[in-house]
């Protein structure tokens, strides 16, 4: 998938080893990546996935990142995170070819981590934040969902008295019912939709701005506001709001959200031995899927102010994730000599995108303890 140059510590090129010269094991898979996991995808529907996937409630929030970046700042985030993530995924994808070459194929991002940093640091690092940013952008987006219902009951009907907790548990009925979906893959026709919807609302949302940009004659004023303390805060909370915009590509599994939730629960609950849709497996699924939506649903409706939560994830999940794992995973499975300009490359991206996290964190902390006096449980904002 990339065309990265890999130097060895001693003879100075790394050749990834054929799979006639070596012993394979045939390692049984769980229940997990049996069930959830299929691996029947083309390329085709992994592009509508992961499209599907970035096209999430974090792009709606760029505008807020970017009143703290401003035009030019907040462009120069979004074009550098692309160009970032783009060269993240080709490092991943060549270690995910290079363990497949030895006979280790491995469908979980919480796999290699196992592999290459250690069961520790894979169960009690990787997997807790894998899970934190997944579930929580379950709860955002149906938070999201809700709001954008309400949104249109109110133009619809301006004196209506329904309050947003109300949209919210109607949404979450909806995910109810497709989070039934037994498979990853079944998903496939209907991120086809979401992504013919996706571009519809991305070029309803371009044109509609620059016909008002274009039509008012108010004098457009795009500076950024705030002291100096809020706006250096403001930066630092809106390069966390633009990781998670990235942020949910992450291969291999390619996680569309509660796919990695819902394949710990399968691995826990299912018999890998019964057929997939027997009553053995489909009635723990249903109970643990749907447990899973109702928890997601009461949190969206208790905490209404979730989207301030988002830079938080960001910082705390995202980076990590898509900025500084795949750069340490490919140090330690290539070893690229320490003369070589990747291995530079990716170090500093670690190191930048550590400190970066951190700063970050502390930023949204900072943010979510300003709003907290305007936090209210089963707020109609």
């Amino acid at each position: 998938m990339g065309t990265i140059a890999v130097h060895g510590e001693e003879d100075g090129n790394y050749k990834v080893p054929q799979p006639e010269n070596l012993h394979i094991q045939k390692e049984e898979l769980d229940a997990g990546a049996l069930f959830v996991l299929k691996s029947k995808g083309s390329w085709i529907h992994c592009g509508y996935h992961l499209t599907t996937s970035i096209v999430a409630p974090p792009l709606l929030s760029l505008p807020y990142a970017f009143t703290f970046l401003g035009w030019g700042g907040g462009i120069s985030c979004l074009i550098i995170g692309a160009f970032i993530t783009f060269y993240s995924y080709n490092l991943l994808s060549l270690v995910l070819e290079h363990h497949a070459h030895l006979g280790h194929r491995q469908l979980r991002f919480r796999d290699m981590a196992n592999h290459t940093l250690g069961p520790r640091w894979g169960r009690y690092y990787v997997g807790p934040i894998q899970f934190t940013v997944c579930y929580g952008a379950v709860v955002a987006s149906t938070l999201l969902g809700g709001q954008c219902m309400k949104a249109i009951y109110l133009l619809s009907n301006p004196n209506g008295t329904m309050k947003l907790y109300e949209f919210v548990i109607i949404f979450g009925c909806l995910m109810l019912m497709l989070a039934q979906l037994p498979s990853f893959h079944s998903l496939r026709h209907i991120n086809l939709i979401s992504l013919l919807l996706c571009l519809a609302y991305s070029a309803c949302a371009t044109a509609g701005s620059v016909h008002i940009g274009n039509s008012s004659k108010e004098p457009k004023d795009y500076s950024v506001n705030g002291d100096t303390e809020d706006r250096v805060f403001g930066i630092f909370n809106a390069i966390a709001i633009i990781a998670t915009t990235y942020g949910n590509g992450i291969i291999p599994e390619i996680q569309v959200y509660l796919q990695p939730t819902n394949e710990v629960l399968e691995r826990t609950f299912a018999d890998p031995e019964s057929k997939e849709f027997s009553a053995r497996n489909v009635i723990p699924r249903v109970f643990s899927r749907s447990l899973s939506v109702i928890i997601a649903t009461t949190i969206a409706a208790m905490l209404p102010f979730f989207g301030d939560i988002n830079s938080l994830i960001g910082a705390f999940g995202f980076m990590p994730l898509d900025f500084i794992l795949p750069a340490v995973f490919f140090n330690l499975t290539f070893k690229p000599s320490k003369k070589s300009y990747i291995f530079w490359l990716n170090t500093s991206i670690a190191v930048v995108f550590s400190a970066l996290g951190v700063i970050a964190a502390i930023a949204a902390v900072r943010q979510i303890s300003l709003d907290a006096k305007t936090y209210r449980l089963f707020a109609n904002v």
